[in-house]
């Protein structure tokens, strides 16, 4: 017992120098290294796609309830653009752009039957997402599928 008590007494005394690792330095962080701030067309999209399914609300702009402006209004939001609450001033709001160089994030207007004007947010050159009347919900459509073949008088890019 007497041996074990002195070996651990020796083992408790005995000095043991421990290094730290080497140290590596530390490469400074820049501006140019940090994540990029999204896009904010993508953004603007995602609100619009966020919405999918909320039904169609006169002078809606928000969750719950949408008109064609009202989310358009809402998206822009989401993505820090301001854009004016109405169809009417949409239409004049931003850059002209033609129907063949739609991005995603561009407004498309449209003359529709029960709509004198209606706007809808482009995905790509053909579908767009928007809240299309009474009784219907926020959703994809296209432009060459009827009735919005035909409909298409304008587009503006809010997002430069």
């Amino acid at each position: 017992m007497a041996a074990a008590a002195l070996s651990l007494g020796a083992c408790a005394t005995t000095s043991h120098k421990i290094s730290p690792p080497p140290e590596t330095p530390a490469a400074p962080i820049s501006p140019a290294a940090q994540i990029p701030a999204p896009d904010p067309r993508t953004l603007m999209v995602d609100a619009a796609m966020s919405m999918l399914g909320q039904p169609y609300r006169f002078g809606g702009a928000e969750p719950g309830g949408f008109d064609c402006s009202g989310l358009v209004f809402y998206a822009a939001a989401a993505a820090g653009i301001r854009v004016p609450r109405t169809t009417a001033e949409q239409l004049k709001f931003g850059a002209v752009v033609s129907r063949g160089h739609l991005q995603a994030g561009d407004l498309i207007f449209m003359h529709l039957a029960h709509k004198e004007l209606h706007v809808a947010i482009a995905l790509d050159n053909q579908r767009f997402v928007h809240a299309p009347s009474r009784g219907g919900y926020v959703r994809i459509d296209a432009l060459y599928a009827s009735p919005y073949s035909k409909a298409f008088i304008g587009a503006r890019r809010v997002i430069p």
